[in-house]
This record gives structure tokens, sequence and C-alpha cells, in this order.
């Protein structure tokens, strides 16, 4: 632990503590907040595509990553202020192609490799916690204080306070300020 905390404070002064290995492509397109926590073998990678220059992944106050998180992000992937998120859990703002109304039969017979990139920004809100192995996919924002259950896939975005669970995600129950109180959906 003591070779973690001289390492990061040597390489990463704005950080709590890191973990090594730790893995960022392209450090320049990534912004790691203040009081950044990781866990071991977290890779964030920022391969900008339009516009050099362009930062694609903000990391907000006291966010803490835990063991293998993998962020990837061409466009932005924005999280919040106070965010736990939990181990392997996988958050990307493109995807090889797209896979809706817009997509054209040439397209659907490429390579994966060979399709055009399509991405869509993330957010995710302050103080939201994700669970161990959660996919966040393009497009989606969180609102603040959501939860999202282990293993759910989140291909959708949810309103503040939300508890999210599922492959796709749900919305489960959504705690009621005025009430102070969580409600089913």
């Amino acid at each position: 632990m003591l070779f973690h905390l001289l390492r990061t404070r040597l390489f990463y002064s704005r950080a709590r503590l890191i973990r090594f290995p730790f893995e960022l492509r392209n450090h320049r397109y990534i912004d790691l907040g203040k009081g950044l926590t990781t866990g071991v073998g977290c890779r964030l990678e920022a391969l900008p595509q339009a516009g050099a220059g362009k930062m694609c992944i903000r990391l907000g106050t006291n966010v803490q990553l835990n063991d293998y998180v993998h962020i990837g992000a061409i466009e932005q992937i924005s999280i919040g202020n106070e965010v736990l998120i939990a181990s392997k859990v996988f958050i990307t703002d493109h995807n090889h192609g797209s896979f809706d109304a817009h997509t054209v039969p040439e397209e659907i017979r490429m390579s994966p490799i060979s399709r055009p990139l399509y991405a869509k920004p993330v957010n995710i809100g302050d103080r939201c916690w994700l669970g161990e192995n959660v996919v966040i996919l393009p497009g989606v924002s969180l609102g603040e204080g959501c939860v999202v259950g282990a293993s759910a896939v989140v291909t959708k975005s949810f309103p503040p306070y939300s508890l999210i669970i599922g492959n796709p995600a749900r919305l489960y129950k959504r705690f009621n300020l005025e009430r102070q109180q969580w409600e089913l959906a």
C-alpha cells in the first residue's frame, strides 16, 4: 500500500490513491478530477474523434473506481462528484457501428473493425453508485443519486434517485424526496 501511495503522490498528486497497474491512454484527454481512488487494473482510454484537444473523460471530485474498471471514450464521458463504481464496470460512449433505425445494410456486412464508430455522450450524476459488472452504453445519462444493481446493462437514461436493475436495465424503485422513502416504479 505504501508503494501505491508514494507512486500516487509522485505521478498523480491530485488523486487520493491509485493502485497499480493503472492505465491511461491519451492522458491529455482525461481529467481525473481531485481525490480519485482506484483499485488495481483500471483502464481509461480517450481517443477523440472530433477535434484535437477535446477532453473525452472527466471525473468529478472524490470518485472511486474499484478493480478492473474500464472507461472508453471517443466523444465524452462525464462522471460527477462522490461517485462509487464497483469492480469490473465498463462505461463507453461509442460502438462499432449503429444498431438502430439508422443502420444501413452495407454496414451489417462489414467487419466490426471497419464499421464507422458511432458515439453519444454519457453522463453519470453526482453520488451515483454502480454495482459490480455494470455496463453503461452510449447515450446514457444517470441523474444524481442513482443506484445501479450488479450486472445491469444500462441502455437508456434514468432520472435522479432511481434504483436500476436488470439486463436491459429497468427502473425498479425511485426515492421520493418529499416522502423520504423508496417507492416501487
